[in-house]
């Protein structure tokens, strides 16, 4: 008999049907032995009769999260045995037959509670077993939507979705680079990207209009709450556009998917604060909009705009750049910039999107006159053949005709936590790292063995 899903049992009163899944709890009295079991799709109460005597005998020795197959009777409940919190909680299962797929030592965490009492340490090295608690499911199934919408929404705008190296070189944003070695040219490295800047940039002047990937982005930074080492942003940009055209391209995508998931958005259109007006109103360039911010079905989006172009590096005072180096000037602003004058006061076509007090994307027009981008190099410090060896590569590109162009790149990690409720990018996470940089269930980072080193030319120093 073809196996059920555990969630179209209701409508299936009164027939014989196969279900499997996991032993969710099991309950011995005696003549009568219940268990709850549990698959992807839901949880169902059955019950074992002495009347059907091999499965009453395999039924009184099975334990939690057993894995087991289940051949009966869905019959309805006795009218004051119905659980309206259960979406099957008006029938149950008459069991006929056990199969056990495979038995589980008991499990050293506690997989039907949501996990929170339990330290961060052990639910990450049984992260597959963390992973079958309700809450855990339901928000990877969260974020499964979310990426749905996201490709529904953009595939509908025209947007063709392109994959970009994961093998790249350095592209600055702001955090050290996660370095690969060459065993095929020692003593040369990759970098793992940061984010795809350059490429989706290059895509745009190879003649794509409309660009974006869920893309995976590596940043060697400090872990917290809401940042780890690997991340995930919906990178997308755009030919022929102002500033004004991604913002409302943007702010569409987030109320479709806040929507979509039952929340509620603030205000529409979204709020915009110059990044002069929201240091001065707020203190920082990121804040909580909500004026009660313990309701977790709002979701309150602002614009920040008019960030500066340049900034003092803290420790060489020199000049670098707020965001990334391909920001482009307000137009107002080039002049001055290719002069030198004035550099503290010059703004960046730099944008970002904050909700309930936190950052969740960043964009900007880029520079694509190659003159400017030279200036903005020089500005930083970087001589004629610094520049050439970083970004000859992308101004060159940039000379063999570039058209207008703009995008942004929404975190979404921090997105999907948002509308989960959930106060760390580590509960919408599959595998995430520790506070520490340890990987989930795997031993990383770990030492490498010396003949891999020895291929790669590299020597530990101690």
């Amino acid at each position: 008999m073809p196996r059920t899903n555990i969630r179209g049992l209701k409508e299936r009163t009164g027939e014989e049907v196969t279900i499997a899944g996991f032993v969710d709890i099991r309950r011995d009295h005696g003549k009568l032995i219940f268990i709850d079991l549990r698959d992807e799709t839901g949880k169902v109460q059955m019950i074992a009769l002495p009347t059907h005597k091999e499965a009453h005998e395999l039924a009184s020795i099975i334990r939690p999260e057993w894995v087991i197959s289940v051949s009966g009777k869905v019959n309805r409940r006795p009218e004051k045995l119905v659980n309206k919190l259960e979406p099957n909680g008006e029938v149950e299962l008459e069991i006929f037959g056990i199969e056990i797929i495979s038995k589980a030592e008991t499990p050293p965490i506690d997989v039907r509670e949501d996990g929170h009492d339990i330290g961060e340490e052990v639910r990450l090295k049984y992260r597959y077993l963390d992973l079958r608690r309700p809450r855990m499911q339901k928000n990877l199934r969260l974020r499964h939507k979310v990426t749905g919408l996201v490709r529904d929404y953009l595939n509908r705008h025209d947007f063709v979705e392109i994959e970009t190296p994961m093998l790249t070189k350095t592209s600055p944003e702001g955090a050290r680079d996660f370095l690969v070695p060459s065993r095929m040219q020692p003593g040369k490295f990759y970098a793992l990207p940061q984010a795809p800047q350059q490429y989706k940039q290059l895509l745009m002047l190879s003649g794509f209009e409309r660009y974006y990937q869920l893309a995976r982005a590596m940043r060697d930074e400090d872990l917290r709450g809401d940042r780890q080492f690997e991340h995930t942003q919906i990178d997308l940009e755009m030919a022929f556009v102002k500033e004004r055209d991604v913002l409302d391209l943007v702010e569409g995508l987030m109320i479709h998917v806040a929507e979509s998931v039952g929340k509620k958005v603030w205000k529409k259109p979204f709020p915009v604060f110059t990044h002069e007006e929201a240091v001065k109103k707020f203190g920082a360039d990121k804040f909580d909009l909500r004026s009660d911010p313990k309701d977790p079905d709002t979701l309150a989006f602002a614009w920040i705009v008019d960030f500066p172009l340049l900034e003092k590096d803290a420790d060489t005072n020199r000049w670098t750049f707020a965001h990334n180096p391909f920001s482009a000037p307000k137009a107002e602003h080039v002049e001055k910039l290719m002069k030198g004058e004035d550099l503290p006061s010059l703004r960046a076509q730099q944008y970002d999107l904050v909700c309930n007090g936190y950052e969740i994307a960043s964009g900007g027009v880029r520079i694509s006159d190659p003159k400017v981008q030279r200036r903005v190099f020089d500005i930083m410090g970087l001589t004629p053949e610094e520049t050439e060896s970083r970004f000859g590569h992308i101004i060159r590109a940039y000379e063999y005709g570039a058209p207008p162009h703009a995008g942004m790149a929404p975190g979404l990690d921090r997105l999907v936590m948002l509308l989960a409720n959930e106060p760390n990018i580590r509960e919408v996470i599959a595998f995430p790292m520790s506070a520490s940089g340890q990987t989930s269930v795997m031993d990383a980072p770990s030492e490498a063995r010396p003949e891999q080193l020895k291929e790669l030319g590299i020597r530990m120093e101690k």
